[in-house]
């Protein structure tokens, strides 16, 4: 007998509440929530596709309305402010990442939660809970697909998956019965899209079909309110997302210990601004550094070793990697990041100013990528990386299984208020930034989102992209 994923997914959203999740869940969906809100500030603020994005969503009338923008002080349309605040978390590729899935959940699933919870007046324990359910649609439908069979097709998860997720949670903010929201995701069936294309010339696609995405979910989840239906089986069906999407779906996998084990606790945050498949490098690199004391005059070569699904992202063709021409490039170049790491000791958002920096370039010409067997068996389990350096006429190498960040070497709770301290003074100020940080963690104590949304918008002369 078929999965009746549809069915049992709508079901779990609907039925999930805050109080009966484990603490340690209702713990990291705070710090998640906290990690992804950073990303919105500091990338409405730098990302050079907001400029083009904000005249946009202003032109087409949804930016008069009532919802919030993180880091920014108008208001807009809720969906205009799940538009923005997806694409903006997702502008800086430094929100949260699930290695089996192959991608980042927040940036879909929270913007939209919070834009209907902004619509309905929902509670911070409704929202919190309908977020945990938008992580387990996402992230159960990328590794049913399986993702990487859906990444051969040419798809971005996060943005095909995360349609769905946007949907569930809208849905459960607003409420919506089980009927409701398997409605819900067959809207959302026709609105999943996003193509890897933006790989061949560091397009800004990649962060606008994630802003899309978490509009799609909230525009489904509103449609299925107002009684519209959506295809049946959307997920399992004939047509439906798993068979037309991938070759090989496993729809079982979808449902699998659903409600007792929780992908979003397999979920990780980024110490470092780029794409997860170098992160390891940039620890070991890092490491390798500060251990041998190697000044990057000293460094002859440097390979780094990667599974395929790596390689595919950061590693090739390694001409291009080489030669990174702008963010997204560098974001995305294996090279770049090792470079940053060797040459100044530290890879952060304001890296990617050294982008066209002599000794990075000169660095970057050293650095070769290749398939390594042994990182290559670490996956998908773990991101893994490996870096081997020649210097001194010697070589040293390091291995690093579980990059900082991951689900079993998590961040701490100072940690994350460090990084989103780094992200978010330059806006906000650093006692706005504190405050909003106290509210993102109080979230289940209180009794609507408007304090939290307010704290978002900047106080402070701030030059912000697009105005």
């Amino acid at each position: 007998m078929a999965a009746a994923v549809t069915r049992d997914l709508a079901a779990f959203s609907a039925a999930i509440e805050h109080d009966a999740l484990p603490e340690a869940i209702r713990t990291r969906t705070r710090f998640l929530v906290l990690d992804l809100i950073g990303n919105i500030v500091r990338g409405r603020h730098d990302a050079e596709s907001t400029a083009p994005l904000l005249a946009t969503v202003r032109a087409l009338g949804l930016a008069a309305g009532g919802a919030a923008v993180f880091g920014d002080a108008t208001r807009y349309t809720p969906a205009g402010a799940a538009l923005l605040n997806g694409a903006l978390a997702h502008s800086l590729d430094f929100d949260d990442t699930h290695a089996a899935g192959s991608l980042h959940p927040g940036a879909p699933v929270i913007p939209a939660a919070l834009a209907a919870a902004e619509m309905a007046g929902a509670d911070g324990k409704t929202v919190l809970a309908a977020i945990v359910a938008g992580y387990e649609v996402t992230c159960r439908l990328a590794v049913a697909l399986p993702a990487g069979d859906h990444y051969d097709r040419g798809y971005h998860p996060t943005a095909t998956c995360g349609a769905f997720g946007a949907a569930a949670a809208a849905g459960r903010v607003f409420g919506l019965t089980a009927a409701q929201i398997e409605d819900a995701l067959g809207i959302a069936l026709s609105q999943s899209a996003g193509s890897l294309q933006f790989l061949k010339n560091g397009a800004w696609t990649k962060r606008f079909q994630v802003g899309w995405a978490a509009m799609a979910g909230l525009v489904a989840a509103q449609l299925a309110r107002e009684g519209f239906r959506g295809a049946g089986e959307a997920l399992e069906g004939k047509a439906g997302f798993l068979s037309a999407y991938a070759p090989n779906p496993v729809p079982a996998r979808a449902l699998q210990n659903l409600g007792t084990e929780w992908e979003l606790m397999n979920t990780a945050v980024k110490p470092y601004p780029s794409c997860r498949y170098g992160h390891a490098s940039v620890d070991a690199a890092l490491m390798l550094r500060a251990e041998h004391r190697l000044a990057p005059e000293e460094i002859e070569a440097v390979t780094m070793g990667l599974p395929d699904k790596g390689m595919l992202l950061v590693g090739r063709p390694l001409e291009y990697k080489q030669n990174p021409q702008n963010v997204v490039d560098g974001q995305f170049s294996g090279p770049f990041v090792v470079s940053c790491a060797l040459v100044r000791g530290h890879f952060g958002w304001d890296s990617y100013a050294w982008l066209n920096d002599a000794d990075i370039r000169a660095m970057m010409l050293k650095v070769v990528c290749e398939q390594d067997p042994e990182i290559e068996a670490e996956f998908p389990a773990n991101m893994s990386g490996k870096v081997t350096i020649r210097a001194r006429g010697q070589s040293f190498s390091r291995k690093v299984v579980v990059p900082k960040g991951e689900p079993t070497n998590f961040l701490t709770e100072a940690e994350l208020r460090s990084k989103f301290a780094a992200l978010c003074d330059a806006v906000l100020g650093a006692e706005r930034t504190r405050q909003l940080a106290d509210a993102v963690l109080s979230l289940d104590r209180a009794p609507d989102v408007n304090g939290l949304m307010r704290l978002g918008a900047p106080l402070m002369a701030a030059r912000l992209a697009g105005n």
